[in-house]
C-alpha cells in the first residue's frame, strides 16, 4: 500500500482566492518546520483555507475526541500557522497569512524560526518570482508621501482626469483619521536579518504602521517589535521612513484596510516588490501618479536613480557638445509612482503628476477573507 503523503495533501488546501502554495520541495520544507507527523495528519482532515471546520466535523473525520483534537493543534495556534476563531479552525496560505503571524507572533523556537526564515527567502527569490509574473492580481498599492498636497503634487491638465489628491491616495489619509499608532517589525526585512541577509536600506524594526485600537491590539498582544507611537512621533516615523527609501504600501481598497495599516516596503525583501523586481514586473498597483522632471533644477544628481525602489529612472548621457540632451528619463512601465523620488530630490526637480483615476474598490477580499482577518 502506497504511503500517504500528508504534507501533499494539505499544501494542495493551502488555497485563498488567487493564493496557493507551488508544488517545490522547498514549499514541503517549511511545512515541515511548521507542523509535525502529528499535527499534519489531523491538518489533512481540514477543508481548503477558504472554510473553517469545526471542532465536530474533525472529530468526525479524523476519529479523534475533542480534546485531542484541541491538544495537539495548540501550538500551530499558538504559532499562527492555522488561525482558530471560538472553537472553529482553518488553514491559511502560506503567504500573505502564515508568514505575517508566525513572524509577527515569534512564538515557535529560535531554531524553527530561523530554518523557516531561510525557507522563506529562498522560495520569495525562486518560487514567488514566477507566481507574481502570471497573477494579475495584487494586494498593494502605494500612499503618496507625508508632505505630497504641501509640496510634491503638479497640476497638469494634459491629462483628463480628477486634479486633487484623493484620501484614499495619500498616507495622510491613515494619519489625519487617527490620534495613536503603533509600529511593528517588518516580517519581509526580519527574515532578511534571520537568514543572514539584511536589508541596506533599513531595519527590521522599521516596519508597518497600525493605527488606532488595532495598533494598541498589537502592543497589548506582545507582537514582535510593537511598540505605540503619537501623532508627532508617527509622522516623524514616516519621514524617516521616507528618506530611507521605503515605499508606503496600503491595501488596494479605499475603506477600512488601507486607513488603518500600511507596510513600509523595500524591493530587496518586500514580498510583493521584491519578486516581480527580478521579472521587471511592478508587483503592487501603481499609484495614479507618475512623477515629472524639472529640466531647470534638475542637477543630474542620481539621487532618484539611487532611491527608486524599481530601478524606473536612469540618467541620459548627454550626445550634444553643450549636453542639452542630458536628463533623467523615467520607465514608467517599471514606475509604481510612490513619490519616493520626489520627495527625496534635494533640488525639489521632481513633482507627482496625477496620469489616471484608477479607482480601488471600498473593499478588497483575498477569496473570502480581507487582509486584516488573515493577521488576527
Amino acid at each position: 500500500m502506497t504511503e500517504v503523503d500528508y504534507y501533499e495533501t494539505v499544501r494542495q488546501k493551502l488555497v485563498l482566492g488567487p493564493l496557493y502554495a507551488p508544488k517545490h520541495r522547498k514549499i514541503k520544507k517549511l511545512m515541515k518546520v511548521f507542523w509535525n507527523e502529528e499535527e499534519i495528519q489531523l491538518l489533512s482532515h481540514f477543508d481548503s483555507a477558504d472554510k473553517n471546520n469545526s471542532l465536530k466535523q474533525l472529530v468526525e473525520r479524523s476519529g479523534m475526541t475533542k480534546d485531542e483534537i484541541k491538544k495537539i493543534l495548540s501550538r500551530s495556534v499558538k504559532n499562527g500557522t492555522i488561525s482558530k476563531s471560538g472553537a472553529k479552525y482553518c488553514l491559511e496560505p502560506i503567504i500573505p497569512g502564515i508568514f505575517e503571524k508566525y513572524f509577527m507572533r515569534s512564538t515557535d523556537t529560535e531554531e524553527n524560526l530561523k530554518k523557516a526564515a531561510v525557507l522563506y527567502r529562498d522560495i520569495m527569490k525562486e518560487v514567488l518570482p514566477q507566481n507574481s509574473r502570471e497573477m494579475e492580481w495584487k494586494l498593494f498599492r502605494p500612499l503618496l508621501p507625508i508632505e505630497t498636497n504641501e509640496k510634491l503634487i503638479e497640476i497638469n491638465k494634459d491629462y483628463d482626469v480628477q486634479a486633487q489628491t484623493l484620501p484614499y491616495e495619500t498616507v495622510m489619509n491613515l494619519i489625519n483619521k487617527h490620534d495613536q499608532f503603533a509600529v511593528i517589525t517588518c516580517q519581509c526585512r526580519l527574515i532578511g536579518e534571520l537568514s543572514g541577509e539584511p536589508c541596506e536600506v533599513a531595519p527590521a524594526e522599521m516596519g508597518c504602521l497600525v493605527a488606532g485600537l488595532a495598533g494598541k491590539m498589537m502592543v497589548d498582544n506582545g507582537v514582535r517589535g510593537a511598540r505605540l507611537l503619537n501623532k508627532e512621533e508617527a509622522i516623524e516615523f514616516l519621514k524617516e521612513t521616507e528618506k530611507r527609501g521605503l515605499v508606503h504600501n496600503a491595501i488596494f481598497d479605499q475603506g477600512f484596510e488601507s486607513s488603518n495599516f500600511f507596510c513600509n516596503c523595500c524591493s530587496c525583501h518586500c514580498g510583493s516588490l521584491f519578486p516581480a523586481k527580478i521579472f521587471h514586473e511592478k508587483g503592487v498597483y501603481p499609484s495614479n501618479y507618475y512623477p515629472t522632471f524639472n529640466k531647470e533644477l534638475c542637477t543630474k544628481c542620481e539621487t532618484c536613480v539611487r532611491k527608486c525602489p524599481k530601478g524606473a529612472i536612469y540618467h541620459k548621457f548627454p550626445l550634444e557638445a553643450d549636453s542639452s540632451d542630458e536628463q533623467m528619463v523615467l520607465r514608467t512601465e517599471l514606475c509604481i509612482g510612490c513619490g519616493i523620488c520626489a520627495v527625496n530630490c534635494p533640488s525639489d526637480a521632481i513633482k507627482m503628476v496625477k496620469v489616471r483615476d484608477n479607482i480601488p474598490p471600498e473593499k478588497q477580499l483575498i477569496g473570502n477573507k480581507t487582509f486584516t482577518e488573515m493577521l488576527l
